[in-house]
């Protein structure tokens, strides 16, 4: 079946919070929901039946890295990333927007696009927001993002200004292959604007005038302060069309899970829970459980004891 979003219950009185259901050619998800990152095909430590046995349907691949290896080509040969990673539930691919930012030693953005140098062997490549869709439609995911442009927490209000402007402009590209190409995925745009006010107005008024089948939140959890995001989250949620879905990239503590919901956003995608527990961590009801310590060795019991 198509994209689409049903909204089922607004939050109360002082709550924005809601509950809805995505509709994709994969199933449906309730919302609000978190995406497991599954950057490189694979959710790291978990086999996808593991995945979908505590109940996600919807997880993240990364565009960049998987165009870096295997690339795209080798994942359409397979029949796309579904079946490449034998995941049967959603797919949603991140451009490879949020490495132009954490990667900026090893690129130049330009008003065509991004070069770069991989990480994985220095080779030299370059993105274009139209080369971003072809891509994504190569992959074969269900909700694709368009190339964007991120900047860190204290970047000058010239430079925040500047990436707004390029966003706009890269998503207005990515919209019109997108809607030529007809392929049935979803486009969502970026809301940016760092820490300004009148830049993130600017920024979704620009995006929604390009009338996307949902929109995201970039440019937060890049260092500012917790108080600070959610005030721009206050501002920004209700900018955003209430019959689409909300997503804040790149977040997934608990407590910044719980923050969003409250003020109504509806998807959420982080390496946080995994990150952890690789490192040997468990988020239970009663806290973190860090398993490598001393008073764990002799401890047999479950991680949780609920």
């Amino acid at each position: 079946m198509p994209f689409g979003f049903t909204l089922r219950q607004s939050g109360g009185r002082g709550h924005r919070g809601r509950l809805g259901v995505l509709h994709t050619p994969h199933g449906d998800i309730e919302t609000p929901g978190f995406m497991p990152v599954g950057t490189q095909a694979s959710v790291k430590a978990m086999p996808p039946e593991a995945v979908w046995e505590i109940g996600f349907r919807l997880i993240l691949g990364n565009a960049y890295h998987l165009y870096l290896r295997p690339g795209p080509e080798v994942v359409a040969a397979a029949g796309g990333l579904h079946r490449f990673m034998a995941w049967p539930g959603a797919i949603l691919t991140d451009s490879g927007g949020f490495q132009v930012f954490s990667l900026a030693s090893l690129r130049r953005v330009t008003e065509e696009g991004v070069a770069f140098r991989s990480h994985l062997d220095g080779s030299s490549h370059f993105f274009t927001p139209e080369k971003v869709m072809a891509i994504q439609q190569a992959l074969g995911a269900d909700i694709i993002m368009p190339l964007d442009e991120c900047t860190a927490y204290g970047a000058s209000r010239r430079e925040v200004e500047e990436a707004v402007a390029r966003t706009s402009r890269w998503a207005a590209r990515a919209a019109a292959v997108w809607r030529a190409a007809g392929t049935g995925q979803a486009l969502f745009g970026i809301v940016q604007g760092g820490v300004y006010p009148d830049l993130r107005r600017r920024s979704a008024e620009e995006l929604l005038a390009l009338d996307l089948p949902g929109y995201a939140i970039g440019g937060l959890s890049v260092g500012e302060p917790k108080p600070l995001m959610y005030e721009i989250l206050d501002l920004t949620v209700p900018l955003l069309p209430s019959e689409r879905p909300r997503y804040l990239m790149g977040v997934g503590t608990p407590d910044c899970l719980w923050e969003a919901v409250e003020r109504g956003v509806d998807m959420f995608d982080c390496v946080f829970p995994t990150r952890v527990a690789r490192n040997g961590t468990a988020l239970t009801s009663t806290g973190r459980v860090i398993v490598r310590d001393a008073g764990y060795a002799r401890d047999f019991g479950p991680l949780d004891p609920d």
